[in-house]
């Protein structure tokens, strides 16, 4: 049964979280079990996926999108108030990683994605504040634009939203999931065929029918399962602790 401070300093020794300027606290949010011997994982720190926590028995429930952000600390709200009694009801350990897990070149969401997409390589892209939270991808082969909406229907489980603005081939992708949509304007830059996102906004065919580049939007929550699940079994594999991920599909 390893302390939970142990494996929260194995998981910041590998994402190394202070490179990053985030919008809230990367590691340890609320304090709970010491020592661990389930770890949960999920998306995001809502009430159902906390109750799931609970029922599976977890310590440690480690999330992509955690509960403190720039609204917070402040008034708490009842659907907080709520999370909060779950973790404290149960003594449930919570962290997150935002950023860090979306920049992270080996086990990051971007760079899982670039996997599952049939990139061969990939190098870090999009900085925000200074750091990488994407990648930029090339594919072992050139696609079609059908071709890469099939790719990214299969590696998400969801129907992309596509602009189809860019050349016939494509072999180069920048890949910034969750609400990364604007990096669709430094993929342009950088000569990419495509780019992959989470979440499309209003401005978003106009930009790749001006920029003339494949846009993509799978999904805020479809691109964002990866990572937090390969920290889970990243400690299932070096401290034996039993792991589950609790999915929660979002359509969004």
């Amino acid at each position: 049964m390893p302390p939970t401070a142990e494996l929260l300093a194995d998981l910041d020794a590998v994402l190394e979280p202070a490179r990053w300027q985030d919008y809230g606290p990367n590691g340890l949010q609320v304090p709970g079990a010491e020592d661990v011997t389930t770890v949960a994982t999920g998306v995001s720190a809502t009430a159902a996926l906390l109750e799931g926590a609970r029922d599976e028995g977890a310590g440690l429930v480690l999330v992509h999108h955690g509960l403190f952000w720039p609204s917070l600390p402040g008034p708490l709200d009842r659907p907080t108030k709520r999370r909060l009694q779950l973790l404290f009801d149960a003594d449930i350990a919570l962290a997150a990683y935002h950023l860090p897990l979306d920049g992270h070149q080996e086990i990051g969401n971007n760079a899982l994605l670039a996997r599952d997409l049939g990139a061969t390589r990939w190098a870090p892209f999009a900085e925000h504040r200074g750091a990488p939270v994407g990648v930029a991808a090339t594919l072992g082969e050139s696609v079609s634009a059908a071709g890469l909406v099939d790719r990214v229907r299969a590696a998400t489980g969801q129907e992309p939203l596509a602009f189809h603005e860019g050349p016939d081939e494509i072999r180069t992708v920048g890949i910034v999931s969750g609400a990364g949509g604007d990096h669709v304007a430094d993929a342009a830059a950088a000569g990419m065929d495509a780019f992959v996102t989470g979440e499309p906004s209003e401005r978003h065919m106009a930009l790749a029918h001006e920029l003339g580049i494949h846009f993509l939007a799978a999904g805020h929550y479809a691109t964002e399962t990866r990572g937090i699940r390969a920290l889970g079994e990243r400690l299932t594999e070096r401290f034996g602790v039993r792991h589950v991920f609790l999915d929660l599909p979002n359509p969004v």
